[in-house]
């Protein structure tokens, strides 16, 4: 359906951008949630440059971001715009492609109206719609039709801007020449006091004579002000402002409080609590430390989440109830299932018995609203907790509700399965398989840890550093934090009570070269696994960002890990998303090389406000690797996904 350009009267920058309006809609498909492609418009079959539909499936629709509005996918020659539409009920997805230049206004409509004729004549059983082209060729021509009536609206607005900015310009003018004439122009001195005590704002009254710019008597003032009485007001400030200053001069001074000297106990002093490592009389350390071994790790133990007690509760509590119905007999069972049934109507109107209730926006609201308030108390940033209620409306909405089932618990079990696949990782990083698969390369495995001031990095390097040794892997330690006093000692301390080898060139150095000539170091020496420590950093600081995009760019490590801390809330956002950002923009590949996975650290002291950790990983796309919970080398553990979903939602 192409046609020759318009001719307009106007620009013909904007014929050209109405014609691409109504032609360049670039795909439109019709797939199931499974994945399985039931029609395209043959007609629109242009070639989409790189993979949109499936970077959609994958970075939104399964990472529940399915509640926003658009999505663009930026591809080499071509950026583009996604918009899509779900008919739950039918489990189908309708999606429109079009090029991001264009602001195509009718898109939503006309995937509206797909959706509807569409459901029509949809059957599970079938695979092919080939009929369905007419329907669309017609739904398409209404919306261009509708689009043509935008179009002349928009003109039409255009027109009556332009009419009134000239009825202003041409009001503006006869004001412009009112003013000329009350200039004092063919009017008497009189007159002419009048209209230049008008135009400053005072109301003259009938009664008043102004002659000279003096009022006589037979007239009020009332816009008038009067000078006299601002400055009696200010003489008077000014007196009392004096007599305060002078009643504080005639005032005693107060007597300075002297400190008394403080009187030291004659006891002897304590001995002091030193747990450090023993040196010699030269300041050398002591080579001789027996290694670390503070038992298993907690990665190796497998954390098993059951609800026991839980358990024990209801079959208790379904052992009374039997018992009770027992000594009750049948009738006053009977009384209390109808007086049950009266309770969950009440409290619940939306409360469906027969399955025929369909979800709408208005009735998710609410469950809506009280889910997201949960989520922030459990310190899920507010901007994650928005979208993800958002994602659950969108793929609620126009849903049959089944038998004997309320709203809120729809919803909330809705959230609990689109949380449990935000958590679960997309890709699975195996970290000892892969250390496995680069020792028979011949080179080191190489971890970098990064992320911003105080969260713990060298300490939660030391105890993946001891997870490692468990499993007979050679670890070599780079310090490279060279930024921070104190960090190289820090990490050598580690090394030392683990005995493994620490590469380190002191302070001042640059740590892209520094981590460089560990990885040849270990190289040589064999070491299995390389973790690199560098200096923490705010994700605004630009100086320190391009260091570690450099050290990045220049070593090719084969994991970044972010390590954050679990006590962050709504900064959890902003600190991964510059992060990345920040790597982004400073790449000197052609492919970026982002954040590979989380470190959560100070995990034991958040109780149940573990809403970071959701924050992160809906932010970032990468999973939680590592929890540190604790002091000791073996506090390193695994997610619970579980676990987590479940203290979220309770």
């Amino acid at each position: 359906m192409r046609r020759d350009l318009p001719a307009g009267d106007g620009g013909v920058a904007e014929d050209i951008c109405d014609f691409l309006e109504l032609e360049m809609l670039e795909q439109l498909l019709i797939f199931t949630r499974g994945g399985l492609i039931l029609w395209t418009c043959k007609e629109l079959g242009n070639a989409l440059k790189g993979s949109p539909i499936d970077t959609l499936i994958r970075s939104c629709l399964l990472e529940e971001r399915s509640g926003a509005a658009s999505y663009n996918y930026d591809a080499p020659g071509a950026a583009y715009t996604l918009k899509w539409t779900f008919h739950n009920e039918l489990g189908l997805i309708f999606v429109a492609v079009y090029q991001r230049i264009l602001h195509l206004l009718y898109v939503d409509e006309l995937l509206s109206m797909v959706k509807h004729e569409f459901s029509q004549i949809y059957d599970p059983k079938r695979t092919v719609y080939n009929d369905f082209d007419d329907i669309f060729r017609q739904l398409q021509k209404e919306a261009e039709v509708r689009a043509e009536e935008m179009k002349k609206s928009k003109q039409v607005a255009k027109n009556v801007t332009t009419q009134s900015k000239k009825q202003v310009q041409a009001g503006s003018e006869g004001v412009g020449k009112q003013r000329s004439i009350g200039s004092g122009k063919g009017l008497g001195d009189d007159e002419s006091v009048k209209v230049r005590k008008l135009e400053n704002g005072h109301q003259i009254g009938n009664e008043k004579s102004v002659v000279n710019g003096v009022v006589k008597n037979g007239g009020s003032d009332v816009g008038a002000f009067d000078v006299n009485k601002l400055q009696k007001l200010r003489s008077k400030g000014v007196k009392k402002t004096d007599t305060v200053v002078n009643k504080a001069a005639k005032g005693e001074p107060k007597k300075k409080m002297t400190k008394k000297n403080r009187v030291w106990d004659d006891s002897p002093q304590e001995s002091k609590l030193d747990f450090t490592d023993p040196v010699d009389e030269k300041g050398d350390e002591n080579i001789s430390v027996v290694a670390a071994d503070q038992g298993e790790s907690m990665m190796d133990k497998e954390e098993v989440f059951s609800s026991e007690s839980e358990n024990e509760e209801d079959e208790e509590v379904g052992k009374d109830s039997k018992n009770n119905t027992k000594k009750k007999g049948w009738f006053s069972s009977m009384f209390q299932s109808v007086f049950l049934l009266m309770s969950c109507f009440l409290r619940f109107p939306t409360f469906s018995i027969a399955g025929k209730a369909y979800l709408d926006k208005s009735d998710l609201g609410p469950a809506l609203k009280a889910l997201k308030d949960r989520l922030m108390t459990k310190n899920v940033a507010e901007e994650i907790a928005e979208k993800l209620c958002e994602s659950v409306a969108a793929s609620l909405e126009g849903k049959k509700m089944a038998s004997f089932t309320r709203i809120s618990s729809t919803v909330q079990a809705a959230m609990e399965a689109a949380l449990v696949r935000i958590l679960t990782p997309r890709r699975s990083i195996d970290i000892l398989r892969d250390v496995h698969a680069a020792k028979e390369q011949g080179k080191p495995y190489v971890v970098v840890f990064v992320g911003v001031n105080g969260v713990g990095k060298s300490t939660n390097l030391a105890k993946v550093a001891y997870w490692l040794l468990q499993h007979n892997i050679s670890v070599m330690m780079a310090a490279c934090d060279t930024f921070r006093s104190g960090a190289v000692e820090q990490l050598r301390t580690h090394a030392r009570r683990l005995q493994i080898p620490i590469f380190e060139k002191g302070y001042e150095k640059d740590p892209a070269i520094v981590a460089k000539e560990a990885i040849q170091e270990a190289t040589h020496n064999g070491s299995d696994v390389v973790l690199v420590d560098t200096a923490g950093r705010m994700q605004d600081n630009e100086p320190l960002m391009r260091a570690l995009s450099k050290l990045i760019n220049l070593n090719t490590p084969d994991l970044v890990l972010f390590v954050g801390e679990a006590l962050v809330g709504n900064d959890a956002v902003d600190q991964l998303s510059k992060f990345n950002q920040k790597l982004a923009d400073l790449s000197n590949s052609p492919s970026d090389r982002l954040i590979d996975g989380i470190l959560l650290t100070k995990f034991d002291t958040i109780d149940d406000k573990v809403g970071a950790a959701l924050s992160m990983v809906y932010i970032s796309g990468a999973p939680v690797m590592f929890v540190g919970c604790g002091q000791s080398y073996t506090d390193l553990k695994k997610l619970n996904v579980k676990s987590i979903v479940k203290t979220l939602l309770k």
